[in-house]
């Protein structure tokens, strides 16, 4: 849209060098904007040299499930090692490095490492050097189909003057000069973008075909086969595995997610305010504030640089990162807590100077430091309002918790009716002072679709009754944890511990404290042995390295809170291990919300702080040992969007089989029980032996690994990272995993609870407290006339160029919000009731005129991901689209993502 806007051009080529390996969701989304081919570069070796005997470098790239070949998108890989010039025009490096006239004498760059440099090609040697490189160009032409070759002629920093650009333009044309003067050579030479090669290519595959038999092919374009996978875990030589950048710097990894929950939230709230606006004046706040929801756009996507998210970025570019998304974050959570009190009705819009009533519930001191919950101080005869955003398209029922200053309060609902709350004691990472002395007030809430929702914590409030408190029990084989007021203690008794919701009971060894087994409630036991253990390595920030198996670090001692409750019950476990201060803390929690998705997961909480020097060259990871008969087989996902297939092999190293796990990874056993880990953040996963699952939560290296960055990983920060565990049983058989080649997706239900954890509730806290006899109306927002099917997920609602909306409609007559629909996959053998509030699935059509309860939808259409392609054709869809703006039906087939612009008026 910025090159659209800026120079009138709409790219159709993607070029990507130096990602560590490739996804397909990237192939699906450039495909759906519109672009007709890509160029990589980063995929391992030995795929590369299997490709290459067979003349398929250059490939269709089509998603795992499509049939119809609507997917289909047009790939060129690079054969050799690295993207620059001794890797580029032939197989040969030493020969190639001498054609990259940047390392002759004069510039700065590195001379070859070959030892034979660069020449300035003259009439003399012209010949002599034209032949030696058009050697290399037709060694290189024999690993592709066609007689079109593409060689980049470039590296990183390079171009930087203009002397160097030159040096290489001079060298270069007098040798296409004599190559495409000499008829007997039979060869043309010329420069040329990315565009002219594919053009070039394509117009040749046109006339002649390069098809082999019994493959097959595409009909986007003729005489290449057809590939479907993803290029993970990459290697670029010997047994260099790039698997640790999946966990390199999570602290980071984290924030990034939170961020762009916190973009995504934020820019609904906007479309709402312009939506519901009817006059200027009211466009005054989201105008005010656009600029820096563009600013947190950018600051995000900045971040999704391959050396950002990764974790392999030198420390103090870290630290600008860093600081760039906590500044975001903080100006988004200013612009939501205003928002909300316009969709509220508190704020008239045109008193926008005035601070705003809420302040977030979580707040972050700074750029590396843990979200703090903010505490409701609830003195006598006061009430505090909390205010719940949903970002989800369903309405939520579930568990919350806020923290507060002292236990004896009551839960209010928006028409101050009590609601039944449980209190407990707020606890941290210190063996010492395990109680913080503030406490954890939970109750269920039920918040509409995309909508608000006010709650009050009382003190004081007649005729209500106040939070009950949770029941504790401690473990500890040091010193007596003491016990806290209003809470009733005892000891715990015997070698296990058991926590029991409506589902499931989850037994504990007390003196590891760490899970043992899980019974459902339906009978089916199912063995979760937890493990926390640490690897020794000699990676760095791209390369995991381990010397030998983990070791488990868990010692029999240490500490152990127990708290039941009739909302949450949970175990708290800061375990014995060799260090003084150990290096985790977990927490275990299961919810009785009745009728929740809540009530089906497990959550695993872990406080890690892999610091100092007793933890260098060290990796942690938990480990579950189930008794899933997976046969080493599990699915993590590609970028939150869809499954890929794992195999364990042991033809390969240990650190080759641990992928990428973005934000769910499960086995599936022969009988069909499944067991899901969903993360909050992105991290990285392996199944080693049978019915294991384990993931790395934090990575601490001195080393650097020789890949270009020039340091360790040593600047781990304290982090938290969450998991939410599923243990489901088929209703149905399912394709055995073994025999399946194809990627599992996941139950309906497992896409709710990461759909919950990934876009969880936004909490605002009132900043000042209420009198209890001060009247309050009721405070709620309800924007969609009915929930959307349980399937159906906005992947945004928004103004695409919120600083431009309000010249743009007199301007480009083009609609200014946009909504992005996606219907997940989901596998049908399991509960279709995702076993909570889904009613509907969206077999159905959806339709756009009948979205919104107050708001009509005019002049909608279809559109293109990146918002410029009208014509729906040239994305590869078939006709699924049907005739939005004439009746507003929209049907998506599973998988697909679809994107509509539209205005917005209020209804009259």
């Amino acid at each position: 849209m910025w090159l659209n806007d800026t120079i009138g051009f709409v790219p159709k080529n993607s070029w990507a060098i130096d990602p560590f390996g490739y996804s397909p969701t990237m192939a699906y989304l450039f495909r759906r904007m519109g672009f007709e081919n890509m160029l990589i570069q980063r995929t391992h070796y030995e795929l590369k040299k299997e490709l290459a005997w067979n003349k398929n470098l250059e490939y269709v790239w089509r998603q795992s499930w499509d049939a119809n070949e609507t997917t289909d998108i047009f790939v060129h890989m690079m054969p050799f090692y690295s993207y620059d010039i001794p890797h580029t025009c032939g197989p040969e490096p030493a020969i190639c490095c001498q054609f990259d006239f940047a390392r002759s004498h004069g510039f700065s760059y590195e001379l070859c490492p070959w030892g034979q440099y660069p020449v300035e090609t003259n009439p003399e040697n012209v010949q002599e050097r034209a032949l030696k490189l058009l050697d290399q160009y037709r060694k290189k032409s024999t690993l592709y189909r066609t007689n079109t070759l593409l060689v980049p002629l470039g590296d990183d920093f390079r171009y930087v003057t203009a002397e160097e650009a030159e040096a290489q333009f001079r060298n270069y044309q007098m040798i296409f000069d004599y190559i495409n003067s000499t008829p007997s050579l039979k060869a043309e030479a010329k420069f040329g973008t990315l565009d002219d090669y594919f053009q070039t290519l394509r117009e040749e595959a046109d006339r002649m075909n390069y098809s082999v038999p019994r493959e097959i092919g595409s009909g986007q374009i003729s005489g290449f086969p057809s590939l479907s996978g993803d290029f993970f875990t990459y290697a670029d030589r010997q047994k260099d595995y790039w698997s640790g950048y999946y966990v390199s710097r999570p602290f980071f990894k984290a924030v990034d997610r939170v961020l762009e929950q916190t973009l995504r939230a934020s820019e609904m709230l906007m479309a709402f305010l312009l939506g519901h606006c009817q006059r200027p004046q009211c466009e005054k706040l989201p105008m005010r504030y656009a600029y820096k929801l563009t600013a947190a756009r950018r600051n995000l996507a900045l971040f999704q640089h391959h050396d950002g998210v990764t974790g392999t970025a030198k420390d103090h570019v870290v630290l600008d990162y860093g600081t760039r998304m906590h500044t975001s974050l903080q100006d988004l959570q200013i612009f939501m807590s205003k928002a909300i009190e316009v969709l509220l009705g508190i704020r008239q819009e045109k008193y926008d100077q005035t601070p705003a009533l809420f302040d977030p519930e979580q707040v972050r001191s700074k750029y590396d430091a843990l979200p703090m919950h903010r505490a409701i101080s609830a003195r006598k005869g006061t009430v505090q309002s909390v205010v719940l955003f949903n970002p989800l398209e369903q309405t939520r029922e579930e568990v919350v918790m806020v923290v507060v200053s002292r236990p004896d309060v009551s839960v209010l609902d928006s028409n101050w009716t009590c609601v039944q709350s449980q209190v407990s004691p707020e606890l941290q990472h210190d063996e010492s002072k395990i109680f913080t002395g503030r406490h954890r007030i939970h109750w269920k809430a039920s918040i509409p679709a995309m909508g608000l929702q006010t709650y009050y914590i009382a003190n004081g409030f007649a005729g209500c009754e106040k939070a009950k408190p949770a029941k504790l029990k401690f473990f500890s084989k040091l010193s007596s944890i003491p016990c806290l007021a209003p809470y009733a203690c005892s000891n715990v008794e015997g070698d296990t511990v058991e926590i029991v919701n409506r589902h499931q009971l989850l037994t504990f060894d007390v003196k590891h404290g760490l899970l043992q087994k899980v019974i459902h409630k339906n009978g089916l036991q199912n063995v979760v042995v937890e493990e926390i253990a640490l690897y020794s390595s000699t990676g760095g920030a791209y390369l995991f390295l381990p010397d030998g198996d983990a070791q488990p670090i868990i010692k029999s001692g240490g500490n152990l809170v127990i708290s039941e409750g009739p909302l949450m019950q949970e175990v708290y476990s800061y375990p014995k291990t060799s260090w003084e201060k150990t290096p985790v803390s977990h927490s275990t929690r299961i919810y009785n919300g009745g009728n929740t998705v809540q009530d089906f997961l497990i959550e695993k909480e872990y406080h890690v702080e892999l610091l100092g020097k007793d933890f260098n060259d060290r990796e942690l990871i938990v480990r579950y040992k189930t008794d899933t008969n997976n046969k080493r087989i599990f699915y993590s996902d590609l970028n939150g969007f869809q499954m890929s297939r794992r195999e364990t092999y042991d033809k390969i190293p240990l650190q080759g089989n641990y992928y990428p796990m973005p934000s769910l990874a499960f086995m599936q056993g022969s009988n069909g029980q499944r067991f899901s880990v969903h993360s909050r953040q992105a991290l990285g996963a392996a199944s080693l032996k049978e019915g294991w699952l384990e993931i790395m939560l934090d990575r601490r290296l001195v080393r650097d690994d020789g890949r270009g960055l020039g340091q360790g990983v040593m600047d781990n920060r304290v982090m938290n990272v969450v998991f939410h565990i599923l243990m489901e049983s088929n209703i149905s058989s399912t394709s055995d995993p073994v025999s399946n080649p194809l990627p599992l997706s996941p139950s309906l239900l497992s896409h709710r609870v990461n759909a919950q954890l990934n876009y969880p509730l936004h909490a605002f806290i009132a900043k000042k407290p209420q009198e209890i006899s001060a009247p309050t109306h009721s405070r709620s927002f309800s924007p969609l006339a009915a929930p959307l099917p349980c399937d159906l997920h906005i992947v945004s609602f928004k103004v695409p160029r919120p600083s431009k909306y309000s010249q743009q409609q007199q301007q480009l007559g083009d609609p200014r919000l946009v909504l992005m629909l996606h219907r997940r996959n989901w596998d049908s053998s399991y509960c279709k009731k995702a076993r909570s509030q889904c009613t509907a699935v969206a077999d159905e059509s959806v339709n756009l005129f009948n979205m919104f309860k107050d708001l009509t939808v005019l002049n909608a259409r279809a559109t293109s991901l990146n918002l410029l392609h009208d014509d729906t054709e040239m994305l590869g869809y078939t006709e699924q689209f049907g005739d939005v703006a004439r009746d507003g039906r929209v049907i998506i087939p599973p998988m697909e993502i679809q994107a509509y612009k539209f205005e917005l008026r209020l209804r009259q």
